[in-house]
Formats: C-alpha cells, structure tokens, sequence
C-alpha cells in the first residue's frame, strides 16, 4: 500500500513537471516564431495590425466617453495593480506559513516584470503613431506589458483558488480570469499603443514565465507546493464548534422514558432501589 501510495504521488509530480515544462516550451516557440514575423515585417501581419489599430482609433476619436470609459479599464488592470494584487496574495501566504507557495507567487510578479522589460528592451519595437492620440504610453512596444502582467496575476489567483471551489466555482474563476485578460489586451490596441500582436506576444511571454518559474521550483522542491496547497486548504476550511447555551433553569422532571431508557428499563443496585424516595401515585414495593 505504501509503495502504491509512493508511486501514484511520484507520477502525479512527474505529471506535473511535465505539464509546466511542456507549456513553457510550447509558448517559447510560438513567442519565437511571432518574434521572427514581427522583427521581418511580414506582411500579412504588418498589414493585420495597421487595419485593426487604424479602425480603432478612428472609431476613438469619434467617441470620446467610449474612448474615456475604455481608458479607465486599461488603467485598472495596469502592470501596477496587477502586479500589487499578486503582492497581497503572496504576503497572505507568507503570513499563513506555506513559505513556499508564496515565493511561487512573488516570484511570478518578479520574473514576469523582469522579463517584460528584457524582451521590450531585446526587441525596440516601436509603438503606433497617431498625429492626434487618444492616449500615451512610453517605452517600446513589444511585447505588451499590460497583457502580459494581467495573464501571469489572472493564472496564478485562478491556480489558488483551484483548489478551494469545486466546479462550478473552478469555471466561474476561469470565465472572470479569460475576460479580464482578452478586455485588458484588448484596450491597449484600441487605445492605439499597442499592435495586435504586441498583446499576443504578451499572452505568450507570460505563458512562458509561468511554466518556466513552476517547473523551476517543483524541481528545487519536489512536492512542496502541492503541500503548502494542503496547507492553505486545512488553515482556510470551516471550524465547526459545538455551542452549549446555558439557561439557568433546572432541568425537567424526568419522564418515563428518561427512567427506562429507549432500550427498556433501567437496572439500579437493589439498595439504591430500596432507599429511593417514593414519588406520588407510585406505591412503593417491598424489598
């Protein structure tokens, strides 16, 4: 039982290795592939990017209380708030003692900021020019910021919440997670300071973060984040305590069913019998 035990656990971490390795290879190669098309100018894509940016913009400048309204979502889910949200979280962790799970946590928001500003920084790419802009935004454009900070906070909130909710909870938090990422990306474009494809190079960059700093961590500390999740699950479950009220008044008369009991009567020493006190309307029996 144990050795069966051992290795169900062992496949499950093997399993899991995997998954997080598999997805931070598999964005890295998408991310190359979008970086070798945005660097070339491929046309098709060049061609993609300038029409949606080009309507949108149009479209904001004929509607400035749309165009305010969207500013304000994409201020809301700025790298900023993102990024103190996945704060909180890991301070919380840290405080409840699953240490581990909450560097996971810190560690996202520092491996993501760190990488964004690596590969903006790698690339140059530089972001759409308007004669009259509905907004403003500094340094280069690929990938998104915004879109890649707002992916890494929405996955990893979603992965503590996991295992709390059961399913209709696990599919509300991933409906609420996918909207607010597509909203916050899709705000950068149509506030023309991001390409199309600045926001989904940001998608894959932080698909990469997340599977590379996960996988990272399960093979510096095998089993440790599964359990600080039983952790988190044991300090977080629901007390039950058993309340006594006190009422002060004296307890009933017993009843015929108190004296002999639900299994039938009550067997006393015969002395206790004897000596018991006659109560009225029950005559009392020799010894």
């Amino acid at each position: 039982m144990h050795l069966t035990n051992s290795t169900t656990l062992l496949t499950a971490r093997n399993r899991s290795l995997l998954r997080d390795t598999a997805l931070a290879l598999c964005c890295a190669a998408l991310f190359g592939l979008l970086a070798v098309l945005v660097t070339g100018r491929w046309r098709p894509l060049a061609s993609f990017d300038q029409e949606w940016v080009g309507d949108l913009h149009t479209y904001a400048r004929g509607h400035p209380i749309w165009t305010a309204a969207v500013q304000t979502l994409s201020d809301i889910g700025g790298t900023v708030t993102m990024r103190a949200l996945l704060g909180i979280a890991a301070g919380w962790l840290w405080l409840i003692g699953a240490r581990v799970l909450a560097g996971w946590v810190a560690a996202q928001a520092l491996v993501g900021w760190g990488a964004q500003w690596a590969l903006k920084l790698a690339f140059e790419r530089g972001r759409p020019s308007f004669t009259d802009p509905v907004s403003h935004a500094g340094g280069p454009a690929f990938p998104s910021g915004h879109a890649m900070a707002s992916a890494i906070a929405c996955a990893v909130l979603v992965g503590l919440l996991w295992y709390r909710v059961r399913r209709r909870g696990r599919t509300a938090a991933c409906v609420v997670a996918a909207t607010a990422v597509l909203t916050i990306g899709w705000t950068r474009v149509a506030l023309g300071v991001h390409w199309p494809s600045d926001v989904l190079g940001g998608w894959l960059a932080a698909g990469i973060v997340l599977g590379a700093v996960t996988a990272v961590i399960q093979v510096w500390r095998p089993g440790a984040l599964a359990r600080d999740v039983r952790r988190v699950n044991w300090r977080t479950r629901p007390r039950v305590q058993r309340v006594v009220v006190s009422t002060g008044q004296a307890p009933h008369p017993a009843t015929p069913l108190d004296e002999d009991g639900p299994n039938g009567p009550r067997e006393e020493p015969l002395g206790d019998q004897a000596d018991r006190p006659r109560r009225p309307g029950h005559p009392r029996t020799a010894p």
